[in-house]
């Protein structure tokens, strides 16, 4: 339809033109002694147009001739920038594949001297690096190193991915001190970001810095970066590196612990940790409040070992803990014999005696027998107490040859 318009249109100017030539009856008379030259006015007018078109296409010829040189420069810049680009998505696709040398191959062919696309220099030696690392080849990780350095500097778009890279293969190679520098690097805005903060954590946990292990493992965990799941075995793990260094601070300790979220405080090797720590320090209160409120939210029996093994404090007042679990967990073998234990403390013989038999009933075990032997050698009832003696020794000698272990 717009051809069929602009053939239209070229139609009615010629038959314009022809129409006007007919009417137009001037003429012009060049005179120059001794000749004299006269002209038709369509003929003058279309001589003029003629004579400005072969101006133009002479102007435009020499104007191409002159700019040769730079169109041929920038043709050569082009097709060099091409190859380049070429040459480093090569080694990115190599490298994805993990053709590493093959890939160092690739990115050798960009060319890092000028001419080609900053993008393209600065792709290939990150690619470089990161393969020549893959390679564990020193020579070829400080040169790498050094083209990527140099084809970032401090202005350069590419100098967060340059900085971050690094920090990524450093942190690979266990290299803390290089990873951390790099990182340092980074601005405020760009630390900030989810995979900085991800490397931030993998060097805290490289480091053994469980506080910032903490801090950063609980901020990405607000922001959705890591599941419930995935935060809570590195908060765990966090929170026994710091009990690492609260060791023989039972003071420190048990305020770490009451500051700690409800989810850690119910893990039970780390509850079992702070209640052993507190008790080892004589802070038996502390240890067993600290095992009664985790025994009211959830029931672990491994915790009252611990319970009952810390001597001081109120052992009444456990003792009435106890029976009020006791209503709960009738035929927990190992709560009767705490029961048992501490009673026998308290020189309430008759209950403690009767604990440990209603303990032996549920579930015979080398403790219990043990307990009950002590008791009844305290009260001088030599017979039983040899009777139970004899049994605990059956108990621990079927326990060493079943390759097992029990705790007396």
């Amino acid at each position: 339809m717009r051809a069929l318009f602009w053939l239209l249109t070229l139609a009615a100017l010629a038959i314009g033109l022809a129409l006007l030539g007919r009417v137009s009856d001037g003429y012009v008379l060049w005179v120059i002694p001794p000749w004299r030259i006269e002209l038709s006015l369509n003929l003058f007018v279309l001589a003029q147009l003629l004579a400005l078109a072969v101006a133009y296409l002479l102007l435009r010829a020499i104007n191409s001739t002159l700019n040769l040189p730079r169109v041929v420069g920038e043709f050569r810049a082009r097709r060099a920038r091409l190859r380049d680009e070429r040459a480093a998505t090569e080694a990115l696709r190599l490298l994805w594949e993990g053709r590493y040398g093959h890939a160092l191959k690739s990115a050798e062919k960009v060319n890092f001297g000028g001419g080609g696309t900053a993008s393209a220099g600065v792709l290939a030696s990150l690619v470089g690096l990161k393969a020549a690392y893959a390679l564990h080849d020193p020579a070829r990780i400080a040169v790498w190193g050094s083209r990527a350095r140099a084809s970032t500097p401090d202005k350069n778009d590419w100098r967060a991915a340059r900085l971050m890279t690094e920090a990524e293969l450093a942190l690979d190679a266990r290299d803390f001190d290089a990873a951390q520098a790099a990182l340092d690097e980074l601005t405020p805005k760009e630390r900030r970001q989810i995979s900085a903060q991800r490397l931030g954590l993998r060097l805290a946990q490289g480091r053994n810095e469980w506080s910032e292990v903490l801090r950063t493992t609980r901020q990405l965990e607000k922001h959705k970066v890591l599941s419930a799941a995935q935060a809570l075995p590195l908060r765990l793990r966090a929170q026994h590196g710091i009990l690492d260094s609260l060791e023989g601070e039972p003071a420190q300790l048990a305020r770490h612990w009451q500051g700690m979220p409800a989810t850690e405080r119910l893990d039970l090797p780390l509850a079992q940790r702070v209640a052993r720590a507190l008790g080892s320090a004589g802070v038996c209160t502390e240890s067993a409040r600290l095992i009664e409120d985790y025994l009211d939210e959830q029931w672990e029996s491994a915790l009252l070992e611990d319970y009952v093994n810390c001597a001081g404090g109120d052992v009444l007042g456990r003792i009435a803990h106890c029976e009020k679990w006791l209503h709960e967990q009738p035929n927990d073998a190992a709560l009767l014999l705490a029961l048992g234990r501490l009673c026998a403390r308290q020189q309430l013989w008759g209950k403690a005696q009767s604990y440990l038999e209603a303990s032996l009933a549920v579930a015979s075990t080398c403790a219990a027998h043990i307990e009950l032997a002590r008791l009844f050698d305290h009260l001088e009832r030599v017979g039983e107490a040899n009777q139970h003696y004899r049994a605990a020794a059956d108990c621990l000698n079927q326990t060493q040859s079943r390759g097992g272990r029990t705790s007396v």
